[in-house]
């Protein structure tokens, strides 16, 4: 049985959102092609994804220091302790999927605060007297993602920052399969033919993934 954590990173539901819409064909497809696999469902746009901010800088500072965790403010106990489920949960699961819309090139910001938040050493990587070395190299990804234009390829592809950042990132944790599935042309007159094209894409990968 394998574990996918299913990403999703758009303040609407499949109902309004083109890469939701995808996402939840994905899933389903998923489900039914793999029935003793579980899915765990993160949306980021509900879920507590803390900042790297003051209060973590400093509880993490104290703690490796020597300072017991209940020593820590309230506010650092509080990040510090969800920081580390976040990443623990991240590297418990095998297989990940990515959904989020194009906001100015890239993704919503509640999708990079995620990013930082799982990447930690010693955990998805680690430091040796060579560089780093990704720790996640029995893990598989996906990148669902909807933008209004086209940016896979072509002239705008030199802007697309969403998909490729995050291949970066896992390639960085050592990840050896992340793919993307572009939902692309949503505010051009064939819209709707696209999403359904992309849902059936979506649907295919499902079986394979």
């Amino acid at each position: 049985m394998a574990t996918v954590l299913y990403i999703t990173a758009h303040p609407h539901d499949h109902s309004v959102s083109a890469s939701m819409a995808v996402g939840r064909a994905f899933i389903e497809a998923y489900r039914e092609a793999n029935p003793s696999d579980e899915v765990l469902h993160l949306d980021l746009f509900q879920a507590d994804i803390p900042q790297i901010d003051a209060d973590v800088f400093a509880g993490w500072g104290k703690l490796q220091s020597g300072t017991a965790f209940d020593q820590l403010s309230d506010a650092e106990k509080a990040k510090v302790a969800r920081l580390g489920q976040l990443v623990d949960q991240f590297v418990a699961a095998d297989k990940y999927v990515f959904v989020s819309p194009m906001w100015n090139f890239s993704f919503p910001p509640v999708l990079k605060a995620y990013v930082d938040s799982v990447a930690v050493a010693g955990k998805t990587f680690k430091y040796t007297s060579e560089g780093p070395v990704g720790l996640l190299t029995d893990k598989k990804g996906l990148h669902i993602q909807a933008s209004g234009g086209v940016y896979s390829a072509g002239p705008a592809a030199v802007m697309e920052s969403g998909f490729s950042y995050l291949k970066k990132i896992a390639t960085f944790f050592g990840i050896p399969s992340f793919e993307p599935l572009y939902v692309e042309g949503m505010a051009l007159a064939n819209a709707e033919e696209s999403k359904a094209k992309a849902i059936a894409a979506a649907q295919d990968l499902a079986k394979s993934f």
